[in-house]
């Protein structure tokens, strides 16, 4: 029996963890994958499983039996399939209050949802102190019995940390991965019940798999949130993923949806948003700048392609690069915005690694992969400037969207001084009606004169597409001074998370919030 006392421990330990990363996936579709989401999930989750040790050691002390070990722990492989039923309506009800900003709803869902861990794992928590006390029948042995079963535990913990992550939730979503991990523990303590009982023991507990089996067929109605024109929802290893139409224009948005990651509609080109702020990025340069003369953009942070859509439109002989980490993106892209140019050239890759590897020079680099609070600290860098200045022409340019806070410009203060460390021109404008920041830099030294001088004979050429003077006009209008002085980020040391984390903090707890959602 100590046998498969020991499998009981590895699924034990496999589930407890991949419970955990499902639970990050499950929330960050509601609330994003900040570190703050993170550090609350992973602290929550160890004190669960903190009070399974204590509880599980008392419990084996008071009844030391094989049998009390598998009833617990199949007590908590339902309650672990139960968490995406009791938690969609929560859950929706937490994406509305997002929408609005109802600050209450919203922090009230988070705790309620994170409430719904406690009996599981906690359950789940007791398997190795329980199973340590039945192992153990000579003194003599305890250390390396004990030692045994925590490195099964551990090992069945590796394991998964991976499954979720890689496999169950790309393929079959997040609520059926809860589903599976709930089946995989049941059926193991279920086969325990039997090996020590015998039918009579099992029989009693026959109609929990009934429930998961119902939940697996007709699962859980309904689609993950209640957006209005939601046309496609799905699941990735990266991101939730949701294609939304409003007024005829289709939207990209990921996570909790407090962003618009792509845009499209086949009668407009000029959705006066970021994407279009790429165009600028030649024409500070010395004048005269033809746009025939564009032949090689990189993208890092494609999206479903709205960028590389509109440049095409302005760059007659232009070839594209678009780095896009997550290929379900790219697949939503081609389906759903259109994104079938044929000069466009897709790289799934880390846009860091990507552009590192890159053989090419290009005209424009495009940074348009991070907003508060999702910013990869590795692509905010000095030494990842480096590589991008390393991939530009002679005449090529870096733009980078950054998202900010109504009031609060630390982080473009930071992101200009360490580009500046770089680059010998840094170029800021703030995008109207947004929360925006778009930064420009230059190889060369240039002036905004040059600027202006591109622009005045763009405009007198008749052939210049109105749509193009248009967004030199709003780049032009959004300049700013040369900001404050900002901390430059390293490879060794980029505190952007604590930049973030306040950036967010301040704005929740602003009156501004409040006046949002009114």
């Amino acid at each position: 029996m100590r046998k498969f006392l020991y499998v009981v421990v590895f699924i034990s330990g496999l589930v407890s963890l991949a419970v955990e990363f499902a639970a990050s996936r499950l929330l960050g579709n509601y609330f994003g994958t900040s570190n703050l989401v993170w550090a609350s999930i992973i602290g929550l989750i160890l004190i669960y499983l903190t009070a399974g040790y204590f509880i599980g050691g008392a419990w084996a002390d008071r009844s030391p039996s094989y049998e009390t070990l598998f009833k617990i722990l199949v007590w908590a492989s339902l309650a672990v399939g139960m968490i995406p039923l009791a938690s969609r309506p929560i859950l929706r009800l937490a994406s509305q209050a997002f929408d609005k900003l109802q600050l209450g709803v919203l922090f009230g869902s988070f705790t309620v949802v994170m409430v719904l861990f406690i009996i599981p794992v906690t359950l789940i928590g007791t398997a190795s102190p329980f199973a340590i006390r039945l192992a153990i029948t000579d003194t003599k042995q305890a250390g390396r019995i004990s030692g045994r079963i925590y490195a099964i535990s551990t090992l069945g913990s590796f394991i998964g940390t991976f499954l979720p992550v890689l496999l169950l939730i790309p393929v079959i979503g997040t609520y059926k991965t809860f589903l599976v991990l709930a089946s995989l523990l049941m059926v193991t303590t279920l086969i325990g019940l039997f090996l020590v009982g015998g039918y009579k023991k099992l029989v009693k507990f026959l109609w929990m798999p009934l429930v998961i089996i119902i939940l697996f067929i007709w699962g859980v109605p309904g689609t993950d949130k209640n957006t209005s024109g939601l046309l496609y929802e799905t699941e990735s290893s990266y991101n939730y993923i949701q294609v939304v139409e409003e007024n005829g224009y289709r939207l990209l948005r990921l996570n909790e949806g407090q962003g618009v990651h792509s845009i499209y509609h086949p009668d407009v080109i000029n959705f006066n948003g970021p994407w279009e702020q790429v165009l600028s990025a030649p024409f500070f340069n010395k004048a005269p700048i033809n746009p025939e003369a564009i032949r090689d953009i990189a993208i890092v942070g494609l999206a479903a392609g709205t960028t590389a859509r509109e440049a095409s439109a302005v760059f007659p002989n232009v070839m594209i690069d678009g780095i896009e980490i997550d290929p379900k993106i790219v697949e939503v892209g081609r389906d759903y915005f259109d994104m079938n140019e044929p000069n466009l050239n897709v790289i799934i890759q880390d846009g860091r690694w990507a552009m590192q590897n890159s053989g090419k020079l290009y005209d424009i680099i495009s940074v348009d992969a991070y907003r508060p609070p999702y910013i990869p600290w590795h692509m905010t860098t000095k030494e990842f400037f480096q590589t991008l200045k390393d991939h530009l022409k002679e005449e090529g340019v870096i733009v980078v969207n950054i998202g900010r806070g109504p009031d609060d410009r630390r982080l473009i203060n930071a992101l200009y001084s360490t580009i500046h460390a770089v680059f010998p021109m840094v170029y800021i404008t703030d995008l109207s009606d947004s929360f925006n920041t778009i930064l420009y830099a230059t190889k060369n030294e240039t002036t905004v004169g040059n600027f202006l001088d591109n622009y005045i004979q763009l405009r007198q050429n008749p052939n210049t597409p109105s749509f193009l003077l248009e967004v030199m006009a709003a780049t032009y209008a959004g300049l700013k001074e040369t900001p404050d002085t900002g901390v430059v980020f390293t490879d060794d040391l980029a505190p952007i998370e604590g930049i973030t984390n306040s950036m967010i903090l301040n704005f929740i707890f602003s009156r501004q919030v409040e006046a949002l959602g009114e």
